[in-house]
């Protein structure tokens, strides 16, 4: 048995959450991570049925991202539960988001947030 790891990086998104009215105006640059684990015998590896296909994981990230919410916790939850969703076979599921240049005193570079599931 083989461990596999399919992931996104970096995926950029320009969305409107935020906490304050004016972030949900103007909006943001974000940029997102999925990875997901599984367990496979690796016998039939060239059959997208018996993988987690990016091109969904991107689908899904790109809807949540368009869905404004107010925190980035919540738009991390939702993206990791759809995952779970459509993929129950998977054994571990990351997500984070990054916001890009937060409107905040200073010069923050990004915030983060970070969900971690692990099937028991």
């Amino acid at each position: 048995m083989y461990t596999q790891t399919v992931a996104l990086k970096d995926v950029r998104c320009h969305a409107l959450h935020g906490f304050y009215p004016e972030e949900q105006l103007i909006g943001c640059i974000f940029m997102v991570d999925a990875e997901v684990t599984f367990t496979t015998d690796n016998n039939d590896s060239e059959n997208l049925d018996k993988t987690v296909n990016y091109e969904v994981l991107n689908n899904i990230i790109t809807i949540e991202m368009a869905n404004t919410q107010k925190l980035l916790e919540t738009v991390v939850k939702n993206i990791l539960e759809k995952i779970k969703t459509k993929y129950p076979f998977i054994e571990t599921v990351k997500v984070g988001i990054r916001k890009m240049n937060p409107p905040m005193p200073g010069q923050i570079g990004q915030s983060f947030v970070q969900l971690t599931y692990t099937r028991s």
